[in-house]
């Protein structure tokens, strides 16, 4: 096995960015025994004219039936690799979905105006984030008075973090938790400004 690719299996089975080049194992439909694509849209109480923000996309296991759902909305795709982001476009697109949009981001900063989305949702994404406070701050700026922040958090991530260790990092800002689904291992917790 050549040093990337131990470098690659590595990197997937612990702490941290996810290897854009495993992509494929996260549209497993297996997936669905934790959190199915219509589960968690129920749970982020979605409505079909929302504009919505998905950090963490990945390769867009969830970005295809969101999109489907906001017939009059909008789905933007943020993710810090442009390879995840190339691989859910090329998923999109053969649906043939013209309601998604794609923003390759730094892991600090997004480049919107403030009041921007009604919901931001991430699926295993928080525990990688390394500027967690500072992701925070700026999801709170471009959402929408009164939307949700919903967070997803999934068995066997190495990098998932507890309801409470969650409720605590959000409560340091001005999110104000609003409800919580599921079970302690696979749960979706919603903070609304």
């Amino acid at each position: 096995m050549s040093k990337k690719n131990k470098n690659i299996i590595e990197r997937f089975a612990s702490k941290g960015v996810f290897p854009y080049q495993m992509a494929f194992t996260l549209l497993i439909p297996l997936r669905n025994i934790f959190l199915s694509p219509k589960q968690l849209i129920k749970r982020m109480e979605l409505s079909e004219e929302h504009h919505v923000l998905e950090v963490g996309s990945g390769p867009g296991y969830f970005s295809i039936k969101v999109a489907k759902y906001l017939e009059r909305g909008q789905l933007v795709l943020a993710d810090i690799q442009q390879e995840m982001l190339n691989f859910a476009k090329k998923r999109i697109d053969r649906k043939d979905l013209k309601n998604v949009n794609y923003c390759l981001c730094d892991g600090r900063k997004f480049n919107y105006p403030n009041n921007s989305f009604d919901r931001i949702f991430m699926v295993t994404v928080i525990g990688e984030v390394e500027n967690k406070e500072a992701y925070l701050q700026e999801f709170y700026r471009i959402l929408k008075p009164g939307g949700l922040l919903s967070i997803s958090e999934l068995a066997g991530d190495p990098d998932k973090m507890t309801p409470d260790e969650l409720k605590l990092l959000v409560s340091q800002t001005d999110f104000n938790y609003y409800n919580i689904h599921g079970s302690k291992r696979n749960y979706t917790v919603n903070f609304q400004k």
